[in-house]
């Protein structure tokens, strides 16, 4: 009688949401119409059986957040769609297909043989000595035995980067553990960034499965912990929940979750540090426990070591009202010890990973030289000048085409879709709910302006860093991207609030999680077009 029971109030709900899911159907085929060019049907019958698959994916997700759109049950919401759409995701996007992938793969393989810190098998010279070694050409430094150790595998399959499974010839080979060379492997990077990735290699290795499992094992796995933080967070904050909610699902968020990339737990982390803030600041009186801000301080610190300017996330701890404490005596001190113990921690942690920065193969291609890039500047401030005008509009005029736009294999270059349509509806959209959500939650001018520099300091440092860092000496070249600064999108309710109505029949809430779904939808019949 349960099952009967159960069947019985889905079919309810499916009639409920008849409206709903007519219109996500006629949203996604807008959305596939408008994607499709003569030269991406190759395959018909595959890109039909995808639209098949998403029609019948996106209506069970649609009656799924119907039913669980409470502020209890969101968080369940939020992990079943991520999953649903980036499971697909991890399977379809081609072989190492996502930007940089074939290093975080590399470094990912790594940790699942307890490699915490890589070793870098070469001669130590800095950039520049390489650079001057040659008298103005780089030193091939990727000779046989120059780089970290991985396994034959690893090499076989980041060979076939860009191929679907259709196309690639060894993604069948048994896993091979003849240790070999790859020349970068983000030695930069904490480990523990890629622990969920090594946990899904680990298991394609004990398992016996063929090579192409590590790789979709591992990005299943990163989707998995990924989907875990984001629905935890929204589970954890008492408001704003579909507002974070569409952040984790933004097209280019699941992306890159659903890759080996480190970016998935920037993204997690960073969205539950935001999340976690709101809980304490919306906390009753003397209810934050010292633990709290100890957790707090920690998920900033474990953001930061992924990504050096999120560091300043720390300093939202800042704003959250001092009666919220449990602790009032010397809280004021309590609070800039644990931002100083997080800075200081993360300063410290750069300048040791800073010189192994001369052991990517991007420093191959143009001399990086942190010292010498401040001299040129200090020594140029015309060039300087115009370096940092571009932060204010070339460099946003960029970012802002990348909202549908994602890496796209061997066709194009880095983000080069011309998806003109669904890119500009991203954005509007995004404006719509995070700026103009109907808020039940006031935040202080001070709290908003807060948010607003942290934004602000977010950007800019990325920028300086990547200056600094990637840009060749001289050069302005940043190579910055949208994904860098996902996690920021989750301070925009804060900073900009327009309508602190309640909201009554929840209809808002309704069509955002639809619209949500409908974009993730479009992404992934994007790359049934593009790549197959």
């Amino acid at each position: 009688m349960d099952i009967l029971g159960k069947v019985i109030e889905y079919k309810d709900t499916l009639f409920s949401s008849k409206k709903y899911c007519i219109i996500y159907l006629i949203l996604i085929a807008i959305a596939f119409i408008s994607m499709v060019q003569p030269e991406d049907l190759h395959h018909p019958a595959f890109e039909l059986a995808t639209f098949v698959v998403i029609a019948i994916l996106g209506i069970f997700c649609v009656c799924y957040a119907l039913r669980h759109n409470s502020d209890d049950e969101l968080y369940k919401t939020a992990f079943v769609v991520i999953i649903c759409f980036g499971l697909i995701c991890s399977l379809l996007v081609p072989i190492c297909g996502v930007s940089d992938e074939k290093e975080h793969f590399v470094r990912s393989e790594m940790t699942s043989r307890g490699v915490i810190v890589p070793h870098w098998n070469g001669e130590e010279m800095g950039v520049t000595s390489l650079y001057n070694h040659t008298n103005g050409s780089l030193e091939n430094r990727y000779n046989k035995g120059v780089g970290y150790e991985t396994i034959h595998s690893v090499n076989v399959i980041t060979g076939e980067r860009n191929l679907n499974v259709f196309d690639a010839q060894h993604d069948t080979d048994k896993i091979n553990y003849t240790p070999e060379i790859y020349d970068s492997a983000f030695e930069q990077n904490p480990f523990f960034g890629y622990l969920p990735q090594a946990i899904g290699i680990l298991v394609a290795k004990i398992l016996d499965l063929n090579i192409i499992w590590m790789l979709w094992l591992g990005r299943i796995f990163n989707l998995l912990c990924f989907a875990g933080l984001a629905s935890y967070a929204i589970k954890k904050i008492p408001c704003l929940k579909v507002p974070l909610l569409v952040v984790a699902c933004i097209p280019i968020t699941i992306y890159q979750a659903s890759s080996t990339s480190i970016d998935g737990m920037v993204f997690g982390l960073g969205i539950l540090a935001v999340a976690y803030f709101v809980y304490m600041y919306k906390a009753e009186d003397s209810s934050i426990k010292n633990y709290e801000i100890a957790i707090f301080s920690v998920i900033c610190l474990l953001l930061g070591l992924c990504k050096l300017t999120y560091l300043a996330f720390i300093f939202l701890l800042l704003f959250v009202p001092r009666k919220n404490f449990e602790t009032k005596k010397h809280i004021n001190l309590i609070l800039l010890l644990c931002i100083a113990v997080v800075a200081l921690i993360g300063i410290a942690w750069s300048h040791q990973v800073t010189p192994t920065l001369a052991h990517s193969w991007r420093s191959k291609y143009q001399p990086v030289n942190s010292t010498l890039q401040i001299n040129y500047l200090m020594n140029h401030p015309g060039h300087a000048l115009n370096v940092f005008s571009r932060f204010l509009n070339e460099e946003i005029l960029k970012l802002s085409g990348q909202f549908f736009n994602f890496f796209n294999s061997a066709k194009l270059p880095h983000y080069s879709d011309r998806y003109y349509l669904l890119n500009t509806a991203v954005q509007i959209f995004l404006a719509i709910v995070l700026i103009a959500y109907p808020n039940n939650v006031k935040f202080d001018l001070k709290t908003r302006f807060g948010a607003g520099f942290i934004i602000l300091l977010v950007y800019f440092g990325t920028c300086i860093v990547q200056l600094l860092s990637f840009a060749k000496v001289g050069g302005h070249g940043l190579g910055i991207s949208l994904r860098y600064y996902i996690p920021l999108f989750a301070l925009i309710p804060i900073v900009f609030q327009i309508n602190y109505g309640d909201i009554k029949n929840n209809e808002f809430d309704k069509y955002a999680i639809l619209i949500s779904i409908v974009f993730m939808a479009s992404m992934v019949l994007s790359f049934a077009l593009k790549h197959y």
